[in-house]
């Protein structure tokens, strides 16, 4: 063991690491919702694991990340603490985390507030990513629903993103 896995998990649940967000990091475990999903990726960003916030990604997305930017972000943050403030299951396969993330960055305190869209694919939840180019209104879903955007993740995304 070492000090990792023997310390407090970063997402704040107040297991250690070894028995908490390492068991989701290494894959020995999928998150069984997509609250603990926010707080695996809270936790890899705090410890620089690039390819595990890759890899919770929607898989259509995943291509289109800047992984040198998010590990420069990552590596160039003093993460704090993770609030979750609100978890909401929207339908059978989307769920919605609002969140606020305290980090230290520049030599200031910040607070990054954002509420997040997670879908269910496959019995496995995945982080949708508004960040990255997203597919026009009548296109196919990112999430691979067979459904318009619009009537899938799409719909979501505008309706609650317009909330914060």
């Amino acid at each position: 063991m070492n000090a990792k896995t023997t310390s407090f998990c970063p997402c704040q649940s107040g297991k250690h690491y070894d028995e908490c967000c390492h068991l989701l990091h290494s894959s020995q475990k999928i998150a069984e919702t997509a609250e603990m999903l926010m707080r695996s990726r809270y936790a890899a960003f705090s410890l620089h694991l690039i390819d595990y916030i890759v890899k919770t990604t929607v898989p259509s997305q995943q291509h289109l990340l800047d992984q040198h930017a998010l590990l420069a972000w990552a590596t160039n943050t003093q993460w704090i603490k993770l609030k979750i403030c609100n978890t909401m299951l929207l339908d059978k396969i989307h769920s919605a985390v609002e969140f606020q993330a305290f980090f230290i960055a520049n030599e200031k305190e910040q607070v990054h507030h954002e509420k997040s869209l997670f879908v269910k694919i496959k019995g496995q939840w995945f982080f949708a990513d508004p960040s990255v180019s997203l597919p026009a209104m009548k296109q196919p879903c990112i999430c691979g629903s067979g459904k318009k955007f619009k009537h899938c993740c799409g719909e979501m995304l505008c309706t609650f993103y317009a909330e914060i």
